[in-house]
């Protein structure tokens, strides 16, 4: 297959955005009171999407304060231009779309650790829409046209790919491709500067509700149905040197997602407070799967799909990039 090149995720676009939710000082001491955590203190980059409504409930019901873990927020562009941080150490772990970081694995000298599952995609989740008066009315009107992602090389580029092939068309030279953060895109589809975007929730029912964006295709099917989005993502590094901080981390996450795969009230309540979606659009958004296990064989969907559509140049085993989950 021929390979796609273009600008990394993990899903360029703008710098980091600097909101905050949750916070505490640094703090890597040890006692007896938070079980021998080598780190009581970590930061978590998330973008401001549904898919991260796990974490926000677990803060919210206290599920990493029973761990002896204060956990702060920083809501970022994306995770490739979060990385630099996580080298830093200025953000502990970071949401990451598989896509990216599974090429960045392949492509860099960096070793990541995926550390917990945070979504997956179902009907309508992620969707391909355009200005209500576009005379784009199928995927084959998209040629030549202007089309945002989050980022090149990235869950949304192999997501449009394949619906522009299925449609036979090339992803490569039939479509302009715009790397842009989701917060920014329904702006630049109402001032005509793109002509479609791919969404999620909670910014693709907003389009809808506030410009009357048409939908032109769900991506999320065939080859990409039920697909996996991203996990929590940190650097090999750190789960050595802090894997008392990591096991209490991820019981809290998988705490807060096994809450927002069975209460979707739960995942209406917090969406306000980090996404600025308003409550009554929250109740009726259209959400994807909480994934409450993080499993080799869901995710080596996306490398083997990313090899075939060329985007790896070998096999990918994700094996050796899951950390285990605490017992």
């Amino acid at each position: 297959m021929t390979r796609f090149r273009g600008r990394t995720f993990i899903v360029g676009v703008a710098a980091v955005l600097a909101l905050t939710a949750c916070g505490g000082g640094s703090d890597t001491s040890s006692s007896s009171s938070n079980g021998g955590l080598e780190k009581t203190t970590v930061t978590l980059g998330a973008m401001p999407i549904a898919d991260v409504a796990g974490l926000y409930i677990a803060i919210e019901k206290g599920f990493f304060k029973e761990e002896g873990l204060t956990v702060k927020t920083k809501i970022i562009a994306n995770g490739a231009e979060a990385l630099p941080q996580l080298h830093s150490g200025a953000l502990d772990v970071i949401i990451g779309n598989y896509f990216t970081f599974l090429s960045a694995t392949e492509r860099s000298n960096d070793k990541f650790r995926f550390i917990a599952d945070i979504y997956q995609s179902k009907p309508d989740v992620f969707q391909i829409v355009v200005p209500k008066d576009s005379t784009v009315q199928t995927v084959k009107d998209l040629k030549g046209k202007r089309i945002a992602i989050a980022s090149r090389n990235s869950i949304g580029e192999l997501a449009v790919a394949n619906a522009l092939r299925t449609a036979g068309l090339d992803p490569r030279n039939d479509v302009q491709w715009v790397p842009m953060a989701f917060p920014q895109m329904p702006a630049a589809l109402k001032n005509g500067s793109l002509d479609a975007l791919w969404l999620t929730e909670p910014f693709l029912t907003g389009v809808q509700q506030e410009q009357g964006a048409r939908k032109v295709t769900d991506t999320m099917t065939g080859a990409m149905a039920d697909f996996p989005i991203a996990g929590w993502v940190t650097l090999d590094e750190w789960t050595r040197k802090y894997p008392k901080t990591m096991a209490a981390l991820q019981r809290g996450l998988l705490k807060g997602q096994q809450v927002a795969a069975s209460d979707r009230k739960a995942v209406e309540k917090v969406l306000p407070n980090y996404t600025q979606i308003k409550p009554e659009v929250a109740s009726v958004i259209t959400l994807g799967a909480f994934p409450t296990t993080l499993t080799a064989t869901r995710i080596q969907r996306v490398a083997d799909l990313m090899q075939e559509f060329g985007y790896l140049t070998k096999k990918l085993d994700v094996k050796p990039l899951l950390a285990p989950l605490p017992q």
